[in-house]
């Protein structure tokens, strides 16, 4: 029961069977992918300037929607990105659908920021009663300049 669409079999076949793989559909599917990792990659981090200090301490998971509340250089607080006063700064986290005082408050503050001036926020915070306050530094290793500081200096030996 076979057909033949030509009358004479000369070898040279219209419907031959291509074997190459068609790549467009695949690359299409690429480029809306990247650029919706483009569009969403901003959207996913805090955009307030500061230098944050570098920790070697192994890095926690994060919650889904971490509450950030930072110190700015110029000593102002923010919560997220919003800028609040020192006074207001409990009354702006209660007032925050998705802040209990049981949830974890993330701390940021800017390598300038004084030590004194942190332990006051984190005061104001404890007072609050918000107690599970985690501290945010940069992943890595200490600088050189840093390192060399900390660690106890030898005497020099003179040559013989």
């Amino acid at each position: 029961m076979g057909a033949s669409l030509a009358e004479t079999d000369d070898g040279d076949d219209d419907f031959a069977e291509s074997h190459e793989i068609n790549v467009t559909p695949f690359i299409d599917v690429i480029l809306v992918l990247l650029i919706i990792f483009m569009v969403a990659a901003p959207l996913s981090t805090v955009d307030l300037p500061i230098d944050l200090p570098s920790s070697t301490a192994v890095p926690q998971k994060k919650p889904p929607k971490p509450t950030y509340v930072t110190i700015k250089p110029d000593l102002s607080l923010a919560i997220g990105e919003r800028s609040v006063k020192r006074a207001d700064l409990v009354q702006e986290l209660d007032s925050t659908a998705d802040t209990g005082k049981d949830k974890r408050l993330f701390l940021r503050a800017d390598r300038s920021v004084p030590y004194g001036e942190m332990m006051d926020v984190l005061e104001i915070l404890r007072a609050g009663g918000y107690i599970k306050v985690a501290l945010v530094a940069l992943e890595g290793l200490p600088d050189s300049g840093q390192a060399a500081a900390s660690s106890p200096s030898k005497p020099a030996r003179s040559a013989p």
